[in-house]
């Protein structure tokens, strides 16, 4: 099992979104699409059905951890790339070859928010992506040492 960090902006999506979908499931595609080859590498090469990420809001006054996630579908093309009169279309992109990729995820558990300030200030997380200068990719990795400290502060 890996766990993962994947962010979302709540003037996107919010977990309340993810609370209220049906079986607490949705495709990641409510982040605004994925147009990062690292992220997408991630989501087709490393995940796999069970894993965990946490749900991270990103670019809003508290940013932080506010809840559990499961990988419940593995990585299949994202549709929004094949729209024509959508943002996130991409004209090199072909449904026999998709650039762009999504996963299910189905909340676990919602939490009370651990702030990006709090997580800063232990030194057991002094390597997460996260918390690295100039990080912005939406979906990181998570070391199984993070997550269970993580996991004893919540």
């Amino acid at each position: 099992m890996r766990y993962w960090l994947m962010k979302s902006e709540p003037s996107v999506f919010t977990i309340e979104g993810l609370e209220k979908a049906p079986n607490k499931t949705v495709d990641w595609i409510p982040t605004k699409g994925i147009r990062n080859y690292q992220a997408r590498n991630f989501m087709r090469d490393d995940m796999s059905l069970g894993d965990l990420a946490f749900f991270y809001q990103s670019n809003c006054n508290t940013p932080g951890i506010i809840g559990i996630m499961e990988i419940t579908k593995l990585a299949y093309p994202d549709p929004l790339q094949f729209l024509k009169d959508n943002k996130y279309y991409d004209p090199k992109s072909s449904p026999d070859n998709p650039r762009w990729l999504n996963v299910d995820v189905t909340l676990v558990k919602k939490l009370p928010i651990i702030e990006l300030k709090k997580l800063r200030g232990y030194s057991e997380l002094k390597n997460m992506m996260i918390l690295r200068k100039g990080n912005r990719l939406s979906i990181t990795p998570v070391s199984e040492k993070e997550w269970l400290f993580i996991n004893t502060i919540l």
